[in-house]
């Protein structure tokens, strides 16, 4: 069984074939996908989804950091409210966003140790997007760590060094499309992070990988993802398949 731990097959580029995609992931043994949430704008389309799928999808609930505008506080406490009404499976997708627009980087942050925070107290893991801010979010979360805070930085494509320190925190790397770009240069860093502390994410309807690129993104792409991670790593693919689904249902506390 594979596991898409990042999709955001709740967004309108879905909303004509979300059942063919759904059939194709679970034919393509991409049996569970995790939904991060974007902002209250995009809550309700998560949980319709969630009610559709309930054995394939678990919806998440956090605030993107490109959502961070002036009315964040409301934001904040619209996902307290869904944590007292839902079953959720982490807090995100949340973090730091320099690449598009760096005026809210002040609140950015607020919001993401406010969601630390919120981690923390329920107990779930934290999925962390760290565009031109890995280094940021990095630092942000060793001050917080206690010992229990868990979560995964998505869309991971740092230095080993890097790596390293998120090893050290016990956090997983989200490994996506990118990994199979040429010019992407993940090569090295991906034969050295050990295999416990990877997961697999697709980012849909982002970031597609080759032979797609370009085009929408899907869970079923999952096996291509760890394809190229099993010949990187010279390895049997289904030593990828394994442990990374191993590594999700850990996180997110979900029995095999």
């Amino acid at each position: 069984m594979f596991i898409d731990t990042h999709a955001h097959l709740y967004l309108k580029q879905f909303e004509k074939d979300i059942d063919e995609v759904i059939l194709k992931s679970k034919n393509r043994n991409v049996q569970k996908i995790f939904l991060p949430n974007i902002d209250q704008s995009t809550t309700e389309a998560m949980f319709l989804l969630r009610n559709k799928y309930p054995e394939t999808c678990f919806p998440m609930i956090g605030l993107h950091p490109c959502s961070v505008k002036k009315n964040f506080q409301n934001e904040l406490l619209h996902i307290e409210e869904i944590l007292l009404e839902e079953k959720v499976y982490g807090i995100g997708e949340t973090g730091i966003d320099l690449y598009w627009d760096k005026s809210f980087k002040k609140a950015q942050i607020y919001c993401f140790e406010y969601q630390i925070e919120l981690a923390l107290k329920s107990q779930l893991p934290i999925i962390i997007h760290s565009r031109d801010s890995l280094d940021i979010t990095i630092k942000l979360i060793e001050n917080q760590q206690t010992g229990e805070l868990k979560g995964i930085f998505h869309c991971f494509n740092g230095t080993i060094e890097q790596s390293e320190k998120i090893e050290k925190l016990n956090f997983l790397m989200g490994i996506g499309g990118v990994i199979t770009y040429k010019n992407a240069g993940l090569s090295d860093m991906i034969r050295k992070i050990s295999l416990h502390n990877i997961v697999l994410e697709t980012d849909s309807p982002y970031l597609s990988p080759v032979p797609y690129r370009g085009k929408r993104n899907e869970s079923p792409f999952i096996p291509i993802i760890a394809e190229k991670i099993a010949e990187i790593k010279n390895i049997d693919i289904d030593i990828i398949e394994k442990q990374t689904t191993r590594n999700a249902l850990e996180l997110f506390g979900i029995e095999y």
